[in-house]
Formats: structure tokens, sequence, C-alpha cells
């Protein structure tokens, strides 16, 4: 419980930092990155509240800062949002639009201007893909979790395509990013935290070039992509 008064202060504090930031930084960063790198040091501040978490990071040397990526990451818990922040990199997350309705974290996820997905309208699918591919052409990566749902166990569930068409239309390279251990850390089904101690990782794979891929070929770019992600 304290845990979770201690999160909800500092998701207060980062949306007003952010806000700030914003409003001093409105007509000159249009992509909002300085508004985004904020939570740079918020993930920091929580991953140190829990003592019983071990974070591993590792592959960075594997991301080029001035390109973009079609980033994606398998998806275990509510953490793994956390933990992605810690590869201290510019990109907007593609997320359910629930999450941004929450109060003070879905405010500050506007003003990092996220991309909004309501599951099941293919209206919003579609705008989901415009604006996911002004972004990459702004220079800007996007982050997708094509499992579209947590997994309930360490097995990965099913990836949608959209990801991995995109990257071949826009030719950009797909950045996989591996996550484990997460899953103890906040459960699915609960919001208590592991009191024992929960070691999880996240490890940047080498970025797989998608310039010699052709539409037809998404299943087979999606099947390198999986095949990465489940040696890792």
């Amino acid at each position: 419980m304290l845990f979770w008064v201690a999160i909800s202060l500092l998701i207060g504090a980062l949306y007003f930092a952010a806000l700030f930031v914003t409003i001093i930084f409105f007509f000159s960063d249009k992509k909002r990155q300085a508004t985004h790198a904020q939570c740079y040091w918020w993930a920091d501040a929580v991953i140190a509240l829990n003592p019983s978490w071990k974070i591993s990071v590792s592959g960075l040397e594997n991301i080029d800062k001035n390109r973009a990526y079609v980033i994606v990451a398998n998806h275990q818990s509510m953490a793994d949002i956390i933990i992605m922040y810690k590869i201290k990199s510019q990109f907007k997350w593609v997320s359910k639009e629930s999450l941004f309705k929450i109060p003070f974290l879905g405010w500050t996820m506007s003003l990092s201007k996220h991309i909004r997905l309501s599951r099941g309208e293919l209206s919003s699918i579609r705008n989901v893909y415009r604006e996911a591919v002004h972004w990459l052409r702004s220079g800007m990566s996007v982050v997708f979790f094509p499992e579209g749902t947590r997994s309930d166990t360490n097995e990965m569930r099913q990836f949608q395509t959209g990801a991995f068409k995109l990257a071949i239309k826009e030719k950009v390279p797909v950045l996989p990013i591996a996550i484990r251990g997460t899953r103890y850390a906040i459960p699915k089904t609960s919001w208590l935290i592991e009191a024992t101690k929960v070691t999880a990782s996240l490890t940047v794979l080498p970025p797989i070039d998608t310039s010699g891929f052709q539409s037809k070929d998404v299943e087979r770019l999606h099947d390198i992509v999986r095949s990465a992600l489940e040696r890792a």
C-alpha cells in the first residue's frame, strides 16, 4: 500500500514536471522530447522505491539515437512500462485509450503525444497507423507490444502483425526488446507487489533491417522478430 501511495505521489510530480516543461518548450519542442525525458527520472525513482526489485538493462549499444525504429517488445506486466524508460531513448507508445483517462498518468501521456488505440474500432486502428507513420517520418521511434495485452505466463502470446507491416512499408528497422521477470513484479491479476526479490531484465537486441523486405514478407519478418525475442 505504501508503494502505491508513493507511486501516486510520483505520478503527480511527473505530471506537473511534464506540464511545466511542455509550457516552457511549447513552441520549440513539437515532438515533446523534453516532456518525454521527464519519465526517465520518474522510472528510476519508482524502481528505487522497491528494494525487492533488481532490474538489469543490457544491449543499449544497439540503439542509434539518431534513428527511428519500430520498437517491438514482449509484454508481461505493468512494470514493463516503467523499465522501458531505462533505455533513455525517445519514443511514442501505442497505448489503449483507457490509460489516457487515468488522472495525472493519462494527462502526462497526452502531454507527451503518445498514440491512442481504441480496441476493436477500425477507425482507431487507421488513426494509429497514420500517427505512427507521422512520427516515424519525423524521426521518432514508435513502441508496440504486438501481443496486444500482458501474457499470463512466461510464454509469449500470439503476435499481431501491424508493427511489422508498418516497418516494411516505411522501411524502418525493427528494434526487438526482450523483457523477462516483470510478471512477478506487478502480477496481471493483482495490484499487490511481490515482497520477495524480483529479478527482471530488459535486453535490447540488434535492430533488424527491413530495407530488403516487401509487403508479402510480413510473416517472415514477424517470425524473425519473434524468434529473436524467444531466444532472448
